[in-house]
């Protein structure tokens, strides 16, 4: 497939753009942005072939290597996930061969129905995915994520049969099913991305950046759904859990360790939820390890002292706990939607976003917008002191007889010890170890200005220096279309179907100017503004635009270059239609 400008110029397009499955895909990409950060699809996500002429274009660390650290990372991340689950299930055992169903109904509960969730929600993204991609009339949706570079090159290996190709589906499908079945989707994605990652440091040159684009979109992938497990999953276990020894004076070997795999669990995720959304983003800068492990120390001691708070007022109010934690939720999730947070695609998606993180308030401390994050965050430790205290009042003073004095005043001590050693590390964390640098002096003078935060250096999010050159503003009401002229375009209009392929003329650089030109690439182009951190790009949330990238990253020898749309530095492009 190809098409010709006006100037003549013969363009000719990969042959993996030659199928309408790949077309469609790209034609179905476009966003038009509401002010309060939904999103819905209107038609056609462009790829422009030619010269990058963004002042901010985005595209993957690939100078950053897979590294050892990385790799003994996402081994530990496996551990604690097999640690967290098999003690889980261990301990209900247990309390069956004790007798004990209640527990063991209630232990088996927590474990069982949030896995189910998340498994079908990995399921969901694999047909998306695989079924697309073996849709494809080229036929290579069986290989298409195991390309090397002799392929990309151009070179003569044939393509399997159509029967091999078949085979290979249904042998996929196969092997998908009983992996989520079997309730072992995480670990599949784990296992994956350490095959990424190796394979990103064996390949050089365009291999490397393609198997880093996927590493980088997997591990987006595994943390999410990680992230929910902990939080329907190992957070309710941890209170149940604690609540059972409070209620029955007694500890089991068993129960403690349980216990104890949820609260790693929980600190786990939420750190290395943060750190792979920064590697995601090249307008941040990267989390260090150490930094990782104290933002989970900071978590492990914070989220201790909730739930042993929780625990305790359970273990005496068991009506009153369950209003109290309805409630709690009902305000955070309140609280974050009033914040106009601009995480999902689409206004319902939002909503349900928020509810989730709601879920997690009810915990710990996540930041869901930049700007004004310093008095969010001690807004919030200090209502969850409050709620501490007085949850651990209630239950000392209606404590049971069984209960003697120096045994709750130890209890006390906990809860105030574990409470004050997260705070220790949440401020060690954010006075020398944030990734932006230690936040100090000016750096906390913050001036609204628009719809986000900028002070002195630029600082957004607890000294998260906001991108001067392009500063992305929240997405207004209505983008309107133009082609050629100001004239906007209407619903029924024939013009209102963008083309699907533009092409820029090339940028001749003034003679004063020191830079070289730039190599010519495919440039994704989103009509949507970039979204602000802490959300994840439309590049990682969008399944179809991921496959656009991989697409490119696989037929160009150039990397394809993300461009979303700015306000502050608009470019006109040229514009020429071709059909599909």
């Amino acid at each position: 497939m190809s098409f010709h400008t006006h100037s003549s110029t013969h363009i000719p397009l990969p042959s993996h753009c030659t199928s309408l499955s790949f077309a469609h895909s790209l034609c179905t990409t476009n966003m038009a942005a509401k002010s309060d950060g939904a999103a819905v699809c209107e038609s056609a996500s462009r790829c422009l072939l030619g010269p990058e002429q963004s002042a901010a274009p985005v595209h993957p660390r690939a100078e950053k290597r897979f590294s050892l650290l990385d790799c003994c990372w996402v081994v530990c991340a496996l551990l604690v996930f097999f640690s967290d689950g098999a003690t889980d299930l261990w301990l209900a055992a247990d309390y069956y061969l004790r007798r004990d169903y209640w527990w063991f109904g209630l232990t088996l509960v927590f474990v069982v129905v949030p896995s189910a969730v998340v498994q079908v929600l990995s399921f969901r993204w694999f047909v998306y995915d695989y079924s697309e991609m073996s849709a494809s009339p080229s036929g290579d949706g069986c290989d298409f994520s195991t390309k090397d570079s002799d392929r990309r090159s151009g070179s003569g290996r044939t393509l399997p049969a159509n029967g091999t190709r078949k085979c290979c589906r249904v042998l996929v499908w196969l092997f998908q099913s009983i992996i989520h079945i079997l309730q072992l989707g995480q670990v599949w994605r784990y296992v994956h991305t350490l095959c990424l990652g190796l394979q990103s440091r064996w390949h050089g040159g365009p291999g490397q950046r393609n198997f880093y684009w996927r590493l980088m979109f997997e591990s987006a992938d595994i943390n999410m759904l990680r992230l929910l497990e902990a939080f329907l999953k190992s957070a309710p276990q941890l209170v149940l859990q604690l609540s059972i020894m409070i209620h029955s004076n007694h500890i089991l070997p068993l129960q403690g360790l349980s216990a104890s795999a949820s609260l790693v669990s929980l600190a786990w995720m939420i750190a290395s939820y943060q750190k792979v959304l920064r590697d995601s983003r090249d307008d941040k800068l990267p989390m260090s390890y150490k930094a990782v492990i104290v933002q989970m120390l900071w978590h492990l001691f914070t989220i201790g002292a909730r739930t042993i708070a929780f625990a305790l007022f359970a273990s005496v109010f068991q009506l009153y706990f369950g209003i109290f934690i309805v409630a709690h939720w009902c305000a955070m999730t309140f609280w974050i939607i009033q914040g106009e947070t601009d995480f999902c695609m689409s206004k319902w998606e939002e909503i349900i976003y928020n509810m989730v993180v709601g879920i997690i308030y009810i915990f710990c401390w996540f930041n869901v917008k930049e700007g004004r994050a310093r008095f969010r965050l001690g807004v919030y430790y200090c209502v969850t002191l409050v709620e501490n205290v007085a949850l651990t009042a209630a239950w000392y003073i209606h404590r049971g007889p069984h209960t003697s004095d120096f045994y709750a005043l130890i209890i006390v001590c906990v809860v105030v010890c574990s409470y004050a050693l997260g705070t220790f590390f949440m401020f060690v964390y954010y006075c020398l170890l944030h990734p932006d640098g230690p936040i100090l002096g000016a750096q906390w003078s913050c001036v609204e200005e628009g719809m986000g935060v900028i002070g002195l250096g630029g600082v957004g999010d607890l000294g998260t220096p906001l991108p001067q050159p392009d500063v992305v503003t929240s997405p207004p009401r209505t983008l309107q279309r133009t082609t050629g002229g100001d004239r906007e375009i209407g619903a029924g209009d024939r013009d209102s179907c963008l083309p699907v392929f533009q092409v820029r003329p090339p940028s001749v650089p003034p003679a004063s100017s020191p830079r070289p030109p730039r190599t010519e690439g495919p440039v994704i182009r989103i009509d949507l503004p970039r979204k602000r951190y802490p959300a994840w790009d439309a590049h990682f949330i969008d399944r179809r635009l991921r496959k656009t990238i991989l697409v490119l990253e696989n037929t160009s020898p150039v990397t394809p270059r993300i461009q979303y749309q700015s306000f502050s530095n608009p470019k006109e492009v040229t514009e020429y239609e071709t059909t599909v």
